[in-house]
């Protein structure tokens, strides 16, 4: 087993991430170049400075803009929403790869069901629909957000099993129709390729860990919503990816358990090892970034203790509602709690705080915040 710094492990996985050095990624195609590389980027609705998803791209896709997302999404179908880690959006070649979640969805199948034909029916013959559009569906049932109208269940449910596809977003509503309509052909009619639960567990496991770049056999968050991977099922599937030189391991200096990477990234892995020096950057975190999916594991690497305050009651926070984690060259010095105040078009800092014993680079951070602006279409503060 390579033993390595912690040093070079950050730097491992901010160049997986094309988020040191020269940006790797660049437009549409460079977005849909990185979400192929990480496998699915998080989706989340709530937005006050970007949804997760925009900000993930936006700090490694040089040029990026939102519309380049909803294009790749809702035009050219490169992509599609779907169920991964959490809400997620994924290449849509993967599509055969979800049969088996597709084939689970039994979730309160009584209480949804006698809504379903009526939910056929109506997209069939109008086209996409959003909940409103569902004759009789204000019927309120159990479901996993609360108790929801059976129209908006119904409609989830169809997606859920794959026979309706997120059609386009307005803001939080989504309008779905049939996914015959929208997928091609060949991808429909293809054969999941995981043929046992244990191929599962392999595909996904891989699939995470190469999402993250580094990571250890643990309970994590980074693998979340694979259904019945426990502990023993999670090691039988690491370890049948290393007799398989799919996954290799290194010990980091300092960190109690082996982590585990992708044999395909050994040649990043060198190039982290070795003597090039990477120019900086500055760039703000996405909250659920592929990056942050183990917090434990950033603060053993990096030292940055990261926990997104959303939920948390406003008396218990120690920082804000929503905050990003500013990363400058090979770690992370501070963090920023920014708005996009859409009354007045204009990105307003509410505060910055840095990391103990860091200093907060200000040139670059007011470079970054002008680009953030420009990302959002808004004007930039002049000062911070």
């Amino acid at each position: 087993m390579r033993s390595i710094t912690k040093q070079q492990a950050a730097r491992f996985l901010l160049l997986r991430h094309g988020l040191l050095g020269p940006y790797r990624y660049a437009g549409k195609d460079g977005a849909l170049a990185f979400i192929r590389s990480a496998g699915c980027i998080q989706y989340d609705p709530i937005d006050v400075c970007g949804r997760n998803a925009e900000l993930v791209l936006q700090a490694r896709v040089k040029g990026f803009r939102k519309k380049m997302l909803h294009e790749l999404l809702y035009e050219d179908r490169r992509l599609i929403d779907y169920w991964d880690k959490c809400m997620a959006i994924f290449p849509v070649e993967d599509w055969p790869y979800f049969a088996r979640r597709r084939a689970a969805e039994t979730y309160n199948a009584d209480a949804v069901r006698p809504a379903l034909a009526r939910v056929r029916e109506t997209v069939a013959a109008k086209g996409p629909c959003c909940p409103d559009d569902i004759p009789g569906g204000g019927e309120k049932i159990r479901w996993p957000w609360g108790a929801a109208p059976i129209g908006r269940a119904a409609l989830e449910t169809l997606y859920f099993r794959g026979e309706l596809i997120v059609f386009s977003k307005q803001g939080t509503r989504k309008y779905y129709d049939l996914t015959e309509r929208y997928l091609p052909r060949e991808l429909l009619r293809a054969e999941d390729p995981n043929k046992t639960v244990e191929d599962y567990y392999r595909f996904m496991v891989a699939r995470r860990i190469g999402s993250v770049g580094l990571l250890w056999n643990r309970p994590s968050d980074a693998f979340l919503e694979i259904s019945g991977l426990d502990a023993a099922a999670r090691t039988a599937a690491i370890e049948s990816l290393c007799a398989e030189e799919i996954l290799v391991s290194v010990e980091v200096e300092g960190v109690r358990w082996p982590l585990y990477l992708l044999a395909r990234d050994i040649p990043l892995l060198e190039a982290a090892c070795g003597t090039e020096k990477f120019s900086s950057r500055c760039e703000l975190i996405a909250p659920l970034d592929n990056l942050l999916w183990d917090r434990k594991l950033i603060e053993a690497i990096f030292g940055f203790q990261y926990r997104w305050e959303i939920y948390t009651p406003p008396a218990k926070r120690q920082y804000g509602y929503y905050v990003l984690p500013i990363l400058y060259g090979e770690g992370f010095v501070g963090r920023i709690e920014a708005v996009c105040d859409r009354a007045e078009n204009r990105l307003v800092v509410k505060r910055v705080w840095a990391e103990a014993g860091k200093r907060l680079p200000r040139c670059a951070l007011q470079k970054t915040l002008v680009r953030f602006a420009r990302f959002h279409g808004c004007s930039a503060p002049e000062e911070w």
